[in-house]
């Protein structure tokens, strides 16, 4: 599976961006993505931030699950107390059949399974953790792009461990 994380801030611009693979099942942790699709995935992400508005204030959770579907992706979201949008974007391996009767219990083979939900959920609360402590920072100001060389690598370290 090819995973395109995305960190979106309050006035909707792009703070972070990364592109990763699975790590699971063999996986070697590069990205899978076509290169007409790796221009697709800011616009898939940024074209999902209307619905995540709409149930943001439905539910008052953080995590948000799976909110948007675009042919053969997936996009999950959190959001953050300070309304700052974490968004990854998961395309599965193989295409999800609506017609099977088995259900995988890969999280590679199913984007909307309990296990891959999950996994998802565990991966993005890591980032969070992880965005608190970059953003404590006294150089950083409120919606500036994080380029923080550590941040990417834990990033990067939390899509290998649960991803």
């Amino acid at each position: 599976m090819s995973y395109y994380f995305a960190i979106v801030g309050t006035q909707d611009n792009p703070l972070f961006e990364h592109e990763f693979g699975t790590s699971k099942q063999g996986g070697d942790g590069q990205p899978r993505f076509s290169e007409q699709a790796r221009h697709m995935n800011q616009f898939i992400v940024h074209s999902s931030l209307d619905i995540v508005e709409e149930a943001q204030w439905g539910g008052g959770q953080m995590y948000l699950k799976c909110v948007d579907k675009f042919f053969n992706n997936h996009v999950s979201c959190l959001v953050t107390g300070g309304n700052v949008k974490f968004l990854l974007l998961h395309q599965p391996t193989t295409p999800v059949s609506a017609t099977s009767t088995r259900s995988s219990t890969s999280i590679g083979a199913n984007p909307t399974s309990p296990q891959t939900e999950e996994a998802v959920r565990n991966f993005m609360l890591e980032v969070y953790e992880n965005w608190v402590k970059a953003i404590m920072s006294p150089f950083y100001r409120a919606n500036m792009e994080v380029r923080s060389p550590v941040f990417r690598q834990r990033v990067a370290a939390a899509g290998r461990k649960y991803l």
